[in-house]
């Protein structure tokens, strides 16, 4: 897209750069290539991002699913690491992580970039984490905005924002109603903290002090940072998922975000019953000890912030266990049971 007449000398004393925002376009492109699938109709840059929705044919009763998310304040610290181009992907699996849990397929998705100062290869940088979230879950990015606030945002702060659309058939909804005691909760491994419990991560860790402990290679953490476990993406669940929903009569699913196991597991639990979780079972990352163990926090306050290690839950009945677990493992998870459904209702209890 050309814009060889565009410029105000006075607007670019004000603190807005309108060439920079051309160029980060210009940058970002090569990275939404990468993510074009059958619905994509056009390229960056104009007033609307378009989707045909001709691919989605075949569908008895087709519904629309939509999300919306950040990152929190996880961009605090990729700011001071100065490393963007993962953050992005934590903005894509934060929306269609939640639209999958109803059964939906991601089908294309829109970032919302604000910043204090539009610094072109940065911008580029952290849409080349989004376009990679993009091609992880199959969705296009078809458009976004990047916003520049002088005077509002520090010159090296920005945050990061998105929304995602999906569509599922409406007779293959995931529908808890279904659900019944001496079903099965399966966990889905996360790959750390996510994009939840960054607040208390950085009281813990007095992250926004920039404490050079975050930067020693620590043993517990398999020789990496504080700074480096805290900062790996979230983890995309859309393919594996899908997979699963094929083969098998998924009765429930939880995206295990801000929250922990308290708030989210029961959002997928119908009235009446209950998930009842064997902490025993639950494989919890070092990342979470040493939370706990420094910051001296009790142990049920960890699993209503974080997710322990566990960044979805899904619930089958009882005889398709094993063909869940294979289809998952099959689709990159190692998946692994950390509870059943009984009648209660707290709707979860970990004991």
């Amino acid at each position: 897209m050309e814009h060889k007449n565009s410029f105000s000398a006075s607007y670019a004393a004000a603190g807005v750069d309108i060439t920079a925002g051309y160029k980060s376009v210009e940058l970002m492109k090569k990275h939404v290539a990468r993510t074009r699938n059958e619905g994509s109709v056009d390229d960056v840059g104009g007033f609307g991002g378009c989707f045909d929705l001709s691919c989605v044919a075949g569908m008895e009763h087709p519904i629309s699913v939509s999300g919306t998310d950040g990152c929190g304040t996880k961009v605090k610290l990729a700011i001071l690491m100065d490393k963007h181009d993962t953050i992005g992907i934590d903005a894509v699996a934060m929306c269609v992580n939640d639209i999958v849990c109803v059964g939906a397929k991601p089908l294309y998705f829109l970032d919302y970039i604000a910043c204090g100062k539009n610094i072109p290869e940065k911008i580029a940088e952290i849409v080349s984490g989004v376009a990679e979230g993009c091609v992880q879950s199959g969705c296009a990015l078809t458009g976004g905005e990047t916003a520049e606030h002088p005077g509002l945002m520090p010159v090296e702060d920005y945050d990061l924002a998105g929304f995602a659309v999906g569509v599922v058939d409406k007779p293959k909804m995931i529908d808890n109603s279904k659900m019944a005691v001496g079903d099965v909760v399966i966990a889905l491994p996360s790959t750390g903290i996510h994009s939840n419990g960054f607040s208390l991560c950085r009281k813990v860790f007095d992250i926004d002090n920039n404490n050079p402990d975050l930067y020693v290679p620590r043993e517990e953490l398999g020789g990496k940072t504080i700074a480096e476990a805290l900062l790996v993406p979230t983890k995309i669940y859309v393919k594996p998922v899908l997979a699963l929903l094929e083969k098998v009569n998924v009765k429930g699913i939880s995206h295990i975000t801000g929250g922990g196991f308290y708030e989210n597991i029961p959002r997928s639990i119908p009235d009446g019953l209950c998930a009842k979780i064997d902490k025993s079972a639950v494989k919890v990352l070092p990342i979470f000890d040493l939370i706990a163990s420094v910051g001296n926090i009790p142990e049920r306050d960890m699993y209503n912030t974080y997710n322990m290690g566990v960044g979805m839950s899904v619930v089958v009945p009882a005889d398709q266990v094993d063909k869940a677990l294979e289809i998952l493992k099959a689709n990159g998870e190692d998946a692994y049971v950390i509870g059943s459904i009984i009648e209660n209702d707290e709707k979860v209890i970990l004991e």
